[in-house]
């Protein structure tokens, strides 16, 4: 029995990006949606960019594993 190295090297590479891709995705959602409004007279938009892109973030993440799932089906 041969090991290819070379290709479990790729695949060792690719899911090591990937995993580090998604846990970044996923943190920054979620501290979008822990930003919250200053007291001192803060502005609804201050609020609602973090907001959009919170769930810009948790879409990505959501595409990624239906991805994935979608690679491990077919």
């Amino acid at each position: 029995m041969k090991i290819d190295w070379v290709a479990l090297g790729s695949v060792f590479g690719v899911s090591l990006v990937a995993t580090v891709a998604l846990v970044g995705l996923f943190t920054l959602g979620i501290i979008g949606l822990s930003k919250q409004p200053s007291t001192a007279g803060g502005s609804t938009a201050s609020v609602t960019l973090p907001r959009v892109g919170a769930y810009a973030c948790f879409a990505l993440c959501l595409a990624a594993v239906s991805f994935g799932i979608y690679l491990i089906v077919t």
